[in-house]
Parts: structure tokens; C-alpha cells; sequence
């Protein structure tokens, strides 16, 4: 359990010890994993949650510690009152008393055991999930980082098209100078590079509002000034095993599972704790005593001869036999096993769900390596398609509607490419994280 702690700690530290880049310096995704997981709200309260389990398991384990108290009373006395003659009188008295005692449980039906062990489960608990929202913050991340790789590229595209239609109206305008080219083309033309200033600016606001979602997920305070690192992104690759075989993998590292049949544990630990309470109690207890009386009128001994002289110790057992108890340890033990069989199922739940999630998971990264291989295809093809068209085009054997439809096939493949890659990479290395292996792009 110790070690459990420590490793937890060094986590956390190792997390927090993480620099943020300088500023203008690109982001890579780890330095987005490792800030994030140094600064998630979730995962401080996470954190603080297994502090707190851990406080709980000491408290258990000093519960088999004896209890210790002192006390001390002084009192006064007026009036008229019974004095040691048995006759009545007016008289002042005072008295007073010292006593120190302590208290045992030597056995009280394994209850402290129990809590010992429950504690320890918890604590355990904690620490798995304080590692699955860690698992959490690494998949938000690598989901926004390809966000912002797949909107930078999606601008890479627009300014691609912006930068075209320039050109071709630059050249239909110098063409008109010269008597070879209508002025209605040149018209469809800054109509057409119009919308693609619009499509670019549009793609610039939702570069920026990824960007914003990034560093939100960060806990900056501004996402001015922040870039990535863009990596060469490499080719999508689909692990050899199937999903079953991620699945088992997956079982056995995946905290969220951990997490859950821990709780099953805690349960099953929790009834033997309800059935304690059908065992005796027996408690040693034991302690010091002394006290100090005067009486006026009376002859009273000095203060240490008496407190010398009135000293008093006593040592006992006590055994408490529960009998009849209306049923309630009994409904103590029958709501035990209901949260036992609660638990089991809530694990089912987790696993099938763990299941799903691969499941979709393998068959998303099925389906977006599939779209990106048509789709390199299909862009190979509409950049050879317009190559061909704008040669014909300023051979004056093609219009400008037909070059205009052909470049723009060549961007939306340009952008479907770009968009199935980043699915690609993502839902790949998705695959991998399930096999306990870190998100690489």
C-alpha cells in the first residue's frame, strides 16, 4: 500500500515539476499532457481525495490504539449541609479532583480489523481513480491537439484557394487588357475569390476557437500567443490484434476497471464488517485517582497529604453480548450484500462499456484509415485533373466555369484528405492508449 502511495505521489510531483514552453515556443502534445495534467482541476481533486483516504486508513488503524484522558473538577460548597458526624451544620466546603483514565478495545467482532482493510481499499480506490482522470485529461488533449492540427490545415487549404483565385484574376485581368478574355469571366472570377476569402476567414475562426478549447483544457489564462508543434505526421497503422485482444489487454491496466473491482472488494470486505456486529464487545479499562477536601470549622490535612492519601487506582473488563438488537444487524448484513451485488453489477457496466468504447474505437480507426487511403487517391486524382484543366484553360480549350469546378474539387479532396488523416492518427493512437501505451500522433 505504501508503495502504492509513492508511486501516486511521484506521479503527481512529476506532473507538477512540468515547464511551461516559453512563450512564442510551439507546444508539442506532451508538453500539452504533461501541463494539463499539471493543472486540471479534476486531477487536484482527485489528488486531494486520496490525501483524504489515507488520513481515513490512519484514523482505522489508531482505532486499536488505547484512549487516554485526563481530567480535573474543583467544586464549592455553602450552607447548610450533612457533615461527617451525620449531623447537620452550616459549614464552606471544597474539593478537589484528579483522575486519569484509559480505555481498550481488546475485541469487538474484527470491526477494527475490517476498518483497516476497508480503509486500505479505499485509499486504493482513490489512487486508481485519481489515475483515470489522468487518463481522461490525456485523451482530451490529444483530441484537441488533433483539432487544431486538422483546422490548421483546413486554413493551410483556404489561403491555398485564396492564393489561386488571386492569381487567376490577376491573369484574366491582364488578359482583358490584351482583348483575349471577356470581362464576365474576370466578374466570376472576383466573385469566386470573395467566397474564398470568406471560406478562409472562417476557417481562421475555427483555428482560433480550437486553439481557445486547448488552452481552456490547459487552464491558461489566454490562448494569445499559443502554437503547436505541428509533427510530421506519420501513416496510420492498425494494430495487428483484434479487439478482443485489446480488450483483455486493456482489462487488466485500465484504472476505471481497477477502480470498479476494487469497490467489489470493499463491498465484499463490508459485509464481514455488518456480521461483527452479531460478536460480544469486551473492553480493558483502567485509571489514577486522588482528591482534596476542606471543611470549615473542621481540621482539614494538608493539600499533598491528602491527595497522597486518597490515591485510588482501579483496572476492569467489560463485555457487552448484543442479544436482540430489532433486526438491525440483521438488515445491517442483507443491505451489505445488496451493495455487494450492486457493485458487481456496476463492474459489468464498466467492462461492457470498456468494450464498446474499443469496439467503436477499432472500428472508427477501420473506417477513417479506409476513408484515407480513397481519400489520398482521390486527391492524387483531382490535383492530376487540374493540372490538366488549367493547361487546357489558358490553351483557351476549357472555360473558366470548368477550371473553377476543377480546382474546387481539388480543395475539398485537399480537405477531406486532411480531415481523414487526423481521424486516422487519432483513432489509431486511441487504440493504443486502451493498450497502456502513450497517445502518439
Amino acid at each position: 500500500m505504501k508503495r502504492i502511495i509513492l508511486i501516486s505521489l511521484l506521479l503527481t510531483a512529476g506532473a507538477a515539476a512540468w515547464a511551461q514552453p516559453a512563450p512564442g515556443t510551439p507546444w508539442s502534445l506532451q508538453d500539452c499532457i504533461g501541463y494539463a495534467l499539471a493543472h486540471s482541476l479534476n486531477v487536484q481533486q482527485s489528488a486531494l481525495q486520496v490525501q483524504q483516504k489515507e488520513i481515513d486508513l490512519n484514523t482505522a488503524k489508531n482505532n486499536r490504539l488505547p484512549g487516554v484522558a485526563a481530567s480535573a473538577s474543583q467544586n464549592f460548597s455553602f450552607g447548610r449541609g450533612l457533615t461527617a458526624d451525620n449531623t447537620y451544620a452550616n459549614t464552606n466546603t471544597t474539593s478537589t479532583g484528579f483522575s486519569l483514565g484509559a480505555d481498550m478495545t481488546l475485541f469487538n467482532g474484527l470491526r477494527n480489523q475490517n476498518n483497516i482493510a476497508l480503509g486500505k481499499l479505499n485509499l486504493l480506490a482513490a489512487t486508481q481513480d485519481l489515475e483515470k482522470a489522468r487518463d481522461d485529461i490525456r485523451v482530451a488533449v490529444a483530441q484537441a491537439y488533433i483539432q487544431i492540427i486538422y483546422k490548421q490545415e483546413i486554413l493551410e487549404v483556404a489561403n491555398r484557394q485564396v492564393e489561386m483565385d488571386s492569381l487567376q484574376v490577376e491573369r484574366l485581368e491582364a488578359m482583358i487588357e490584351n482583348g483575349k478574355a471577356a470581362p464576365a469571366d474576370l466578374a466570376v472570377q472576383r466573385a469566386t475569390l470573395a467566397q474564398s476569402r470568406l471560406t478562409a476567414v472562417q476557417a481562421a475562426n475555427n483555428l482560433e476557437l480550437a486553439v481557445l478549447d486547448m488552452t481552456q483544457l490547459l487552464e491558461l489564462p489566454s490562448p494569445e500567443g499559443f502554437i503547436v508543434d505541428v509533427p510530421a505526421l506519420r501513416e496510420p497503422v492498425l494494430p495487428v490484434v483484434t479487439p478482443d485482444d485489446i480488450y483483455e489487454e486493456a482489462l487488466g491496466i485500465k484504472p476505471a476497471v481497477q477502480a470498479e473491482e476494487t469497490r467489489l472488494a470493499y463491498a465484499e470486505r463490508n459485509i464481514a464488517l455488518a456480521k461483527g456486529a452479531y460478536l460480544p464487545t469486551l473492553s480493558l479499562n483502567g485509571g489514577l485517582g486522588t482528591n482534596f477536601y476542606t471543611s470549615s470549622g473542621y481540621p482539614n490535612a494538608a493539600f499533598f497529604t491528602q491527595l497522597s492519601n486518597n490515591f485510588s487506582q482501579y483496572v476492569g473488563l467489560s463485555l457487552s453480548v448484543p442479544i436482540f438488537s430489532r433486526m438491525s444487524n440483521r438488515n445491517q448484513v442483507r443491505s451489505a450484500r445488496i451493495r455487494y451485488e450492486t457493485q458487481q453489477v456496476q463492474l459489468d457496466q464498466t467492462k461492457k462499456k470498456l468494450f464498446k468504447e474499443i469496439q467503436q474505437a477499432w472500428y472508427n480507426a477501420v473506417a477513417a484509415k479506409t476513408k484515407y487511403e480513397s481519400s489520398l487517391e482521390a486527391e492524387k486524382a483531382a490535383s492530376e485533373s487540374l493540372t490538366l484543366v488549367q493547361a487546357k484553360y489558358e490553351n483557351g480549350k476549357a472555360t473558366i466555369t470548368e477550371y473553377n469546378e476543377s480546382k474546387t474539387q481539388y480543395l475539398k479532396a485537399a480537405s477531406d484528405l486532411a480531415q481523414a488523416r487526423c481521424e486516422a492518427l487519432y483513432q489509431t493512437g486511441l487504440l493504443d492508449f486502451y493498450r497502456g501505451k502513450e497517445i502518439q500522433l
